[in-house]
């Protein structure tokens, strides 16, 4: 039983690490200025399209400047 709301965190962050790392699945992890980041998750789903791979943008936020910080995932399953 966590002791305290950190205790908590720590256990959930653990969890998701460790799911993230078996899930079968391939991520990238970009920060680009915004039309750029625009542009490089397009290609992404043109190269490995959403019904094919269950591709997607699985995180990303904007950052101080303008910039985007944002992670692709898809499927492992045709490398």
């Amino acid at each position: 039983m966590p002791r305290s709301p950190k205790d908590l965190a720590d256990r959930m962050a653990a969890r998701r690490r460790q799911a993230k790392v078996d899930d079968g699945f391939a991520r990238q992890t970009f920060t680009q200025p915004r039309e750029q980041a625009r542009q490089t998750a397009r290609a992404f789903l043109d190269r490995w399209p959403a019904a094919a791979y269950m591709s997607e943008v699985e995180t990303w936020r904007e950052l101080p400047g303008g910039k985007i910080e944002f992670t692709m995932k898809r499927l492992r399953s045709a490398d």
